[in-house]
């Protein structure tokens, strides 16, 4: 017989460590029960709520976009759904160092797929969305790239209305105003006019993931990696705040940074 579900009754009030600790114990339970009964409906609903924080984690780093807080968040949890569904506890990986990669991504798709550098009315959005699907539609069917008159004929709208869409397609991506003329050169006046994601951005998904991996160390260890990369002290200096040689310091990082290593890429400990 199986044991009694946990009562409770605000997940989105747990903190890290009580989440983490539940979401083992339904995971493992939502193996055992048959989709689509209620109760396999309140486990998986009850994991949506526990791990809402690595959603909303997630989105912050797309703060600065055009796009609602909200429409992020909602986009993002599309992508926590679909890491709960995929998730397999028997490979021994942390939820959260599974699921972040999962979540980014989503909303990444979501600003790849929706986001216009101009706006346009939403009726030509939407007019855009489909004729590309009718037009991948069509190729297929036909066997060549469809006309104006064979996709209005589709889509039962006016050769005008076709014309209209694939101009609104326009302004989904700018270019510069002046860039420069018949040159390579990189410090031209484009490049130094576009913007690049920040490559310390990924180094925070990374570092969160880490979290729950260093906080498993026994303290020594713990205390080790703090000194060496909080405190930047060298190997020497580590050896004579703890009473160790340098180069036992030195075994010491690397058996732990392996294990670290080994523990974010879900591969298994080394002995």
């Amino acid at each position: 017989m199986l044991p009694a579900l946990p009562d409770i009754r605000n997940p989105r009030e747990a903190d890290t460590t009580e989440a983490r600790a539940l979401s083992e114990v339904l995971f493992a339970r939502l193996r055992t029960v048959e989709p689509g009964t209620p109760e396999y409906s309140y486990v998986r609903g009850t994991l949506i709520e526990l791990n809402l924080s690595l959603v909303k984690f997630a989105a912050r780093r797309f703060h600065n976009r055009a796009e609602q807080m909200d429409d992020i968040v909602q986009v993002g949890t599309i992508g926590l759904i679909k890491a709960i569904d995929r998730f397999d506890p028997d490979r021994e990986v942390h939820f959260a160092t599974f699921a972040l990669p999962t979540i980014v991504g989503e909303i990444k798709r979501y600003f790849r797929d929706t986001s216009w550098s101009v706006r346009v009315p939403r009726r030509l959005q939407e007019l855009r969305l489909e004729l590309a699907k009718a037009t991948d539609t069509l190729e297929q069917d036909l066997e060549h790239e469809p006309t104006v008159a064979e996709l209005a004929e589709h889509l039962c709208i006016t050769e005008a209305e076709v014309l209209e869409g694939r101009q609104a397609t326009n302004a989904y991506t700018t270019g510069s105003l002046d860039p420069p003329a018949d040159t390579d050169e990189a410090d031209g006046p484009l490049a130094r006019r576009l913007g690049t994601e920040d490559a310390a951005l990924d180094e925070v998904v990374d570092l969160v993931s880490l979290k729950p991996l260093i906080a498993e160390l026994p303290e020594r260890e713990r205390t080790l990696l703090s000194l060496r990369f909080v405190d930047e002290l060298t190997q020497a200096e580590i050896g004579d705040r703890l009473g160790i040689s340098q180069m036992h310091v030195s075994r010491l990082l690397s058996k732990t940074l392996t294990q670290l290593r080994a523990g974010l890429l879900g591969q298994p400990q080394p002995a």
